[in-house]
C-alpha cells in the first residue's frame, strides 16, 4: 500500500505544484479528488443524500435519492444496506486545514470533527486541523446496493419524470462519502485571547498533548459510528454509479 509521501508526491505531480517539508492542504487535496466539504454532518448522514449548489456552497435538501425509488419494507431495505456499505481507504495522504483555509471554508467547519470553537478565529495565531488516515464509502454499480439503485433510478427518470426534474434532475447526490480516523488541533494565540476549542467526548478517545492558556494540541481518535466530513458529488442528470 502506497505511504503517505508516496500519495503526497502523486497529488503534487498530478496538480503540478511543489510539496515540501508540510502536509498538503485541504484544498489541494479536495481539487485532487474531486471531493467538496459537507455543509454540516451527522452520524445520520448517508450515501445519495440530495443537496442544492448555491454559488461556492452546498446545501442539503434533507431528502435522499432512496426514498424516491423505494417505499415500505424495500426502502427499509435498501436504507440499511446503505448504512452498512464498507469502509475503505480512501488512498488520499494526511492533510491539513489551516488557519486561512479555515476562514475560507466557514467557521462551520470545525463541527464536522466535532470541535466546538468558541470565540474568533480570526484572533488566533496559527489554528490547525490535522486529518488522518481517510477512508471512505461509496456506492457502485457492481455491490448491493448500487446495482439496484441504478436500475430503478432509470425506471424513476421515465417513469416518474415530473418529480425526477423537481427533485433530482439539477440537485446533486453524494456517491462516496469520507471519514477521519483521528483529527489533531493544534491551536495558539496570545494570553488572555477569549479563544478556545472543546469537544463533546462522546464516540472519542482525546490524547491531550498540551493546553495551556495560549498553546493547545490534542489528538481525537474517533470510535464507533462517525460522521463524514466530505463528500463526492454528481448532478442528478449526470448519475451514474461507478
Amino acid at each position: 500500500m502506497q505511504n503517505n509521501q508516496q500519495l503526497t508526491e502523486l497529488l503534487a505531480l498530478d496538480l503540478g505544484t511543489s510539496i515540501i517539508n508540510r502536509l498538503p492542504y485541504a484544498k489541494e487535496v479536495f481539487k485532487w479528488q474531486d471531493i467538496d466539504l459537507l455543509p454540516h454532518s451527522s452520524e445520520d448522514t448517508m450515501l445519495c443524500e440530495i443537496y442544492e449548489r448555491n454559488g461556492r456552497n452546498w446545501r442539503t435538501t434533507n431528502n435522499n435519492l432512496i426514498g424516491y425509488l423505494f417505499a415500505g419494507e424495500e426502502l427499509e431495505r435498501v436504507k440499511n444496506q446503505l448504512k452498512e456499505v464498507k469502509k475503505f481507504s480512501a488512498m488520499i495522504p494526511d492533510f491539513q486545514f489551516n488557519k486561512d483555509s479555515m476562514l475560507d471554508f466557514g467557521l462551520s467547519l470545525p463541527s464536522l470533527f466535532n470541535i466546538d470553537v468558541k470565540g474568533d478565529l480570526k484572533n488566533a495565531k496559527d489554528f490547525t486541523i490535522k486529518v488522518s488516515n481517510v477512508t471512505k464509502s461509496r456506492i457502485t454499480n457492481i455491490d448491493v446496493p448500487g446495482i439496484e439503485i441504478l436500475r430503478k433510478y432509470s425506471q424513476f427518470t421515465q417513469d416518474e419524470s415530473k418529480a425526477y426534474r423537481k427533485n433530482v434532475k439539477f440537485n446533486f447526490l453524494s456517491t462516496a462519502l469520507f471519514y477521519a480516523e483521528s483529527v489533531e488541533i493544534n491551536l495558539e494565540k496570545d494570553s488572555g485571547v477569549n479563544l478556545d476549542v472543546s469537544f463533546s467526548t462522546q464516540n472519542i478517545e482525546v490524547q491531550t498533548n498540551v493546553n495551556t492558556d495560549t498553546k493547545k494540541n490534542f489528538v481525537l481518535k474517533y470510535t464507533g459510528n462517525q460522521s463524514p466530513f466530505a463528500a463526492k458529488f454528481v448532478r442528478g442528470k449526470d448519475f451514474d454509479i461507478l
